[in-house]
């Protein structure tokens, strides 16, 4: 039902998805392309966040950045943005 709709393939992320052979696997279940997805356009983070395990979350603060960004929020990007930011690098570093 859903195949045409995945025409450019499965992008795996989180922590399994760096299991050795899990892209093969995935390519012979779901008879698509598959790529590890890596968090992009993150900034001052990269050496922390550019890494599969943490693209969904990466994804989900830059989503809803770009809300803020198009005016769904009266608060502009800036301080705040910027400053939660630092609070997770530093928590990553600190625990990893």
């Amino acid at each position: 039902g859903f195949e045409e709709l995945l025409a450019a393939g499965v992008v795996l992320t989180g922590g399994s998805s760096k299991m050795e052979g899990v892209i093969e696997l995935a390519e012979v279940v779901f008879h698509l392309p598959v790529r590890l997805g890596m968090p992009q356009h993150v900034g001052g983070l990269v050496d922390v966040v550019r890494n599969p395990i943490h693209a969904t979350g990466v994804g989900l603060l830059l989503f809803g950045n770009e809300d803020e960004a198009v005016g769904q929020s009266d608060t502009k990007m800036g301080s705040g943005f910027k400053s939660m930011l630092e609070r997770m690098k530093s928590w990553f570093q600190g625990n990893f």
